[in-house]
């Protein structure tokens, strides 16, 4: 089962996988999410005929497939420990989709290798594959990749977002909603409202100087530098 995300590192890793085990059964599964930008669905089409293998989409119905939704209703968007939109909205549904016994298949690169003893504690022993650390692959050479192939990367890879993540993950840090403000400036006040609807608690971000917490009504305009990166939306 290739995990296929709609970025260049799953798109990757799961052409890898259909080249080396030829003769194996693969799925390759991809949740729907509402507010990712449409454009992954273009390229989603554009690797199905890269892979000669079709894509399986899987939708959530519980919450509508929307990150949103998942916040409002949990009243919640984010802790230490993680966000609830990936765990409702990807890890349940592949897992309801998936078998026991599948061998998974993950598009982590060298640079996320730190994540890979987690991934392995999850599942049983012998269950996961990482094609991309194994032979060393960076992200940015998941890019050139997948360009080389003749293929285009996202709209927001192409916008100077480092992965095809939702229109404003919950996961970024000031720069990347300062970016997401200019970009997509719809999307930064729909969260802004649910940030206030939910309350203090959901603010995304801390004040280290005051201790306080504080959200992206509050946000500095100039806060922050959009070249930290934006982690890739895992359900660790």
């Amino acid at each position: 089962v290739c995990h296929f995300s709609c970025g260049a590192a799953s798109a990757v890793a799961t052409k890898l996988t259909l080249a080396e085990y030829p003769d194996r059964e693969i799925v390759i599964i991809n949740a729907f999410i509402q507010e990712e930008h449409p454009d992954n669905r273009r390229f989603l089409a554009d690797c199905e005929v890269w892979f000669a293998h079709p894509v399986t989409v899987l939708r959530d119905e519980k919450f509508n497939a929307s990150v949103h939704e998942v916040w409002r209703r949990k009243r919640f968007i984010k802790s230490v420990y993680g966000a609830p939109c990936s765990m409702a909205l990807k890890r349940e549904v592949l897992d309801g989709f998936c078998k026991e016994d599948d061998l998974h298949v993950f598009g982590y690169t060298v640079e996320e290798q730190g994540k890979r003893p987690g991934i392995e504690r999850m599942m049983a022993t012998g269950r996961s594959l990482f094609p991309l650390i194994t032979r060393g692959l960076t992200h940015a050479d998941c890019e050139a990749m997948i360009t080389r192939a003749g293929l285009v990367l996202p709209e927001m890879y192409r916008l100077g977002y480092n992965n095809a993540n939702c229109i404003g993950c919950c996961k970024g840090g000031m720069g990347y909603w300062n970016k997401i403000r200019r970009d997509f400036p719809e999307q930064f006040n729909r969260v802004a409202e649910i940030e206030e609807g939910i309350g203090e608690g959901a603010y995304l971000f801390y004040d280290r100087k005051t201790g306080q917490r504080f959200g992206l009504k509050d946000l500095p305009p100039d806060a922050g530098r959009h070249q930290v990166e934006t982690p890739s939306c895992s359900f660790l």
